[in-house]
């Protein structure tokens, strides 16, 4: 098998595993999912900056921004109260700094917005342990 071959096969199979683990995931688990997949697209952007790869950079970024635009969009300003209301402002906050890292190529600023998205997602995952366990860690 030559080595393309190989990475369209481990392509394929990284492909699969992704939507079985969308497919199965519970609601929780997907707002964990996208919260994981903007501290991806902020670590690979922040490599990206070091190696002075402007345009897959901006790609990474964009893609961040998305990520999190679909976490506000899924918020429930009625039911969640003021913690929807302050969620909805730090994820614009964020959306916010992604573009101004993307412009001036700050890699303290995406270190900014993962420590951010690194913060909501302890206390989600927190969620998750007293959902399954009902004790609190």
């Amino acid at each position: 098998m030559s080595h393309v071959n190989i990475q369209n096969a481990l392509h394929q199979y990284s492909q699969t595993a992704v939507e079985t683990s969308i497919n199965t995931a519970s609601p929780h688990r997907l707002v964990q999912m996208l919260m994981e997949g903007v501290q991806d697209k902020i670590r690979i952007a922040r490599l990206q900056m070091e190696r002075k790869e402007l345009g897959e950079k901006a790609k990474s970024i964009t893609c961040a921004i998305s990520i999190v635009d679909g976490l506000r969009m899924s918020l429930d300003k009625e039911a969640g109260g003021d913690i929807a209301q302050n969620l909805d402002d730090i994820y614009d906050y964020m959306v916010r700094r992604l573009i101004d890292a993307n412009l001036s190529n700050e890699p303290e600023i995406l270190d900014e917005v993962m420590a951010l998205m690194h913060q909501i997602k302890e206390a989600w995952d927190t969620i998750a342990n007293v959902e399954s366990t009902g004790v609190t860690t």
